[in-house]
């Protein structure tokens, strides 16, 4: 019993005495006031002395995840370590055609919504992801016979709906725009998508002046594409393309590297990486690392390695320290953070625990090596 329920036990009893109560009943006891324990965020029991967000805060980077909506709503646990660790966020499928757009004339905001309304309760940055990308459309758009001005009007739409959307209802939100995602083939050639087939090349600059109009705040304008930070015939691919638009004053800020890897296949050195990165410096762009993971071939137990995570730590961490060097680099993004909602499994046969929480919350050995980059 704490030192002020005694002293209420006490007058309590001197109060009954003086009054001259004959009740049998005891006196109810007020209830003891115990200290909560705290938060365990670290998974071993023990609170942490610090944090993916701290840290990156104090870098002046942005941290980051890609999000799903489901968890988001439905797993506290999930919300709890998403605001813990991270200061920026990017919806993973919620912005995407099918889900967002239903209909040529119907937009359904709710899931991305909330995302984005998480994310502004927690102080934290918005990647929008992603507005023209040639997969996951809705069978209204693919399906349609659609003359090159029909689409072009659809796809500007799209665009502008969007965004016009959030800045209206999230005004200074969404930080970033992933305005044309994977146009580019790993050969270096055009994808041959809707937009390609019916509009042509001039689909991205399309694309990208319309953000521009619909944009009335500071949010960056950015290409996203996979495999590029490797060097290659599609990083090539796509330096040429970023180069004609830069050089055709089409409005881009950035580009995205989205470096979905594997242990089984390697990583870029830190000399390639960082060439890759500084070629886009040249053109006065910025770079972010926006969709790293790093899967692993797992056994017939399904449990990784201890050598097999070392190497995910050293991948993350290579990652990382080449953003933090570059001064055209101030963001780093995760597809994800707990394998328990990885888009790994189900994409890549018999690979998976590419994240740096295992599925039941606890760190990796990359998520160690990723606190002691950002504090050294």
């Amino acid at each position: 019993m704490t030192y002020r329920s005694l002293v209420g036990f006490l007058l309590l009893v001197s109060a009954l005495l003086l009054a001259g109560c004959d009740s049998n009943e005891s006196p109810t006891l007020p209830p003891e006031e115990e200290e909560p324990p705290p938060s365990d965020t670290t998974g071993t029991g023990d609170p942490p002395s610090d944090t993916l967000r701290v840290l990156a805060d104090e870098r002046g980077i942005e941290f980051g995840t890609a999000v799903a909506a489901d968890p988001l709503m439905t797993n506290d646990t999930y919300a709890e370590v998403l605001a813990r660790e991270f200061n920026a966020v990017t919806p993973e499928n919620a912005m995407k055609w099918s889900p967002l757009r239903p209909s040529r004339d119907e937009f359904t905001f709710a899931d991305a919504d909330s995302i984005v309304a998480f994310a502004a309760r927690h102080d934290m940055s918005v990647r929008g992801h992603t507005l023209v990308w040639h997969r996951q459309l809705p069978n209204w758009l693919t399906e349609g016979d659609w003359s090159r001005e029909e689409l072009i009007t659809i796809l500007e739409t799209h665009i502008q709906t969007v965004i016009n959307h959030y800045e209206e209802e999230y005004p200074g939100q969404i930080t970033k725009w992933d305005v044309v995602n994977e146009a580019i083939v790993d050969g270096g050639g055009r994808r041959n998508n809707i937009w390609q087939e019916t509009i042509g090349d001039e689909y991205v600059a399309i694309a990208f002046r319309a953000a521009e109009e619909a944009t009335d705040s500071d949010a960056k304008l950015y290409y996203n594409d996979y495999g590029i930070a490797g060097g290659g015939s599609k990083a090539d691919g796509v330096y040429e393309m970023v180069s004609g638009l830069v050089e055709n004053d089409v409005p881009i800020d950035g580009v995205g590297f989205q470096s979905h890897l594997s242990t089984q296949y390697g990583a870029p050195s830190d000399q390639v990486l960082a060439d890759e990165m500084g070629r886009y410096e040249e053109l006065g762009l910025n770079v972010a690392i926006t969709e790293l993971d790093v899967r692993i071939p797992l056994g017939d137990d399904g449990e990784p390695s201890e050598e097999q995570l070392s190497q995910q730590a050293d991948y993350y961490t290579r990652f990382l320290n080449n953003c933090l060097f570059a001064e055209n680099c101030t963001e780093f993004r995760a597809w994800g953070f707990t394998d328990a909602y990885s888009w790994v499994p189900d994409e890549f046969d018999g690979e998976g625990a590419a994240l740096i929480f295992d599925e039941n919350y606890e760190p990796k050995p990359a998520y160690d090596a990723l606190i002691e980059t950002l504090k050294n």
